[in-house]
């Protein structure tokens, strides 16, 4: 009820007023049944505006750090973060990103709808970066379709970094959904997980236009920390 309220009555129409966000494709997403909603990461304000345009409920993978803040602020983002259906995840490796997994296989358990960021990390530039193989294997274990959406301007709008957002108008649209069932029983080749993972960022590539760089995100700033020291 909580996430409801805040949905469609609280934060919903405020945004939707202040933003007037336009939204193509809306209709690739299911009505019932399980899916993952793959998306590009230009801005932390994506995982506000996605959920928004959507009829359906949808858990997002969020990094732990958001629920262990102190403070008002802390708690004002922890609370954020729980009304509107984010999950907290270790990114730390190994035994951690197994947990995420099984979290997230939870939530597609349930046929619900899970929000998948598969570059890892918000892109540091506005380019598109190579993605992460654990939303494909998440698609192949779970036996469901994948949804690629991308956002438009929302980096313009909250940049890294920045804390209050711009007014400016963002955009969602979403692909025509993909089907990997023929990669059915092979979630443990990791030549087929690469492949699941190129394809499902061709598309996101080709929906945004953005330029595509073959590396991490992660690595790229990597870099960018290591020379401001």
């Amino acid at each position: 009820m909580f996430y409801w309220i805040m949905k469609n009555v609280i934060v919903g129409p405020l945004v939707t007023a202040i933003f007037r966000p336009w939204v193509v494709g809306a209709e690739n997403v299911p009505t019932k049944g399980p899916a993952i909603i793959a998306s590009n990461h230009l801005s932390v304000i994506d995982s506000i505006f996605l959920p928004l345009y959507l009829d359906r409920r949808i858990s997002f993978l969020a990094k732990s750090d958001y629920f262990t803040g102190k403070g008002l602020k802390g708690w004002a983002t922890r609370a954020f973060m729980n009304a509107t259906g984010q999950l907290p995840i270790d990114r730390s490796g190994g035994k951690a990103s197994e947990a995420s997994l099984n979290t997230g296989l939870g939530v597609l358990g349930r046929g619900e709808l899970l929000g998948i960021y598969p570059e890892g990390t918000r892109s540091p530039d506005a380019r598109m970066y190579r993605g992460r193989t654990g939303v494909a294997r998440m698609v192949l274990e779970a036996g469901v379709p994948i949804i690629p959406v991308v956002m438009v301007n929302t980096e313009q709008i909250m940049p890294i970094g920045t804390t209050v957002p711009r007014i400016k108008r963002p955009g969602l649209i979403f692909g025509e959904p993909l089907d990997f069932s023929r990669f059915e029983g092979l979630e443990g080749d990791r030549f087929i997980l690469r492949s699941v993972t190129d394809e499902l960022m061709y598309e996101l590539q080709k929906l945004s236009k953005q330029e595509y760089v073959d590396v991490y995100a992660t690595t790229v700033k990597d870099k960018q920390s290591r020379v401001s020291r």
